[in-house]
């Protein structure tokens, strides 16, 4: 099965692709992806952003991507998404649009601002949050994820939040959540409890998984097996799995993708692909070259296996990660 084919997400009635687009690090100046400075250079206006944004849409649609992922924290990235299909209109083929609520960006386009977004999982950061990603993306607007649950945050467990999420439901809008952190199984756990209890109100969950990080991966089967759409987030690791990593700790990702006459990036999404369980594999390219790369994963995923066996402990990698500077 190609990359590309269309599949119907979990339960929601929403048609995917198996690779889909990412825009964490297209909608904002400053991001933890390594090699930043590489991809932009100096120029980050909000103009020249947008511009790439586009690009990087049009580029993905073309290709045959047909789901894009972004949220109300990815700085002006729900406007520019929202600019770019109205610029497309009609439509004869229209992505699916998924986005996210509960952080907000607050870097003011600043590089070296010391915040760049803060967290609130509140039931009013999620009544003011779907309003603006609603002004913004209209109807287009098929998914809505809870961003970045984790056990501490207690969000599954506020009584408010899910009264809310089932009211959106009952609209027709799909409710997800993603998750993070080195209990993210847990928490994933957690989420099919509560669609016991709440008549299966969350339809998708993503996660990160990658080959340094993939302790989700049993939990993630199960909610597949329960119905839910699966996305993966964060395949390469931030960088970490692709060339820009020449450090050690790389050496053997570099021999497999050697010996398979292809890059780094290409093996990790391939490995996520591979999954059974898995629905759609975000790409966080910003480059045109660094998606036509990922777009090589679904070829490598069909034939190859045994994949190099680098998994780091789930504390330790979420502890770097965490270390990662914004740039």
């Amino acid at each position: 099965m190609s990359e590309l084919d269309l599949r119907t997400l979990g339960s929601t009635g929403l048609t995917v692709t198996r690779l889909g687009l990412g825009l964490a690090a297209l909608g904002r100046p400053a991001y933890i992806n390594l090699g930043r400075e590489q991809d932009y250079g100096g120029d980050r206006t909000v103009a020249a952003m947008e511009q790439r944004c586009h690009e990087l849409l049009d580029a993905a649609y073309a290709a045959g991507i047909r789901y894009i992922d972004t949220a109300r924290s990815y700085g002006f990235a729900e406007a520019f998404l929202g600019r770019w299909l109205t610029r497309r209109e009609p439509w004869r083929d229209s992505p699916t649009v998924g986005s996210k609520w509960g952080y907000s960006y607050v870097g003011s386009w600043q590089l070296d601002a010391p915040v760049h977004e803060v967290k609130d999982l509140s039931v009013e950061t999620l009544r003011r949050q779907i309003a603006e990603s609603r002004a913004l993306l209209g109807a287009r607007l098929g998914l809505y994820q809870i961003h970045s649950a984790t056990i501490e945050s207690g969000v599954l467990d506020d009584g408010r939040v899910l009264d809310e999420l089932e009211r959106l439901r009952s609209q027709g809008l799909a409710i997800g959540a993603t998750v993070t952190g080195p209990a993210q199984g847990d928490i994933i756990r957690r989420l099919l409890d509560v669609n016991t209890k709440r008549a299966c109100l969350f339809q998708v969950v993503q996660a990160t998984w990658n080959l340094l990080e993939p302790s989700a991966g049993p939990a993630l089967a199960d909610a597949k097996a329960m119905g839910l759409g699966v996305i993966v987030k964060e395949a390469v690791a931030n960088g970490r799995l692709t060339k820009r990593n020449t450090s050690e700790e790389a050496s053997l990702l570099h021999r497999y993708a050697d010996a398979h006459h292809t890059s780094p990036d290409v093996v990790a999404m391939a490995a996520a692909l591979s999954n059974p369980w898995v629905d759609v594999v975000l790409s966080g390219a910003v480059t045109i070259e660094q998606l036509a790369s990922n777009l090589r994963a679904g070829d490598l995923a069909a034939i190859a296996g045994d994949w190099p066996d680098i998994a780091e402990p789930p504390h330790e990698y979420w502890a770097r990660r965490r270390l990662l500077a914004w740039h």
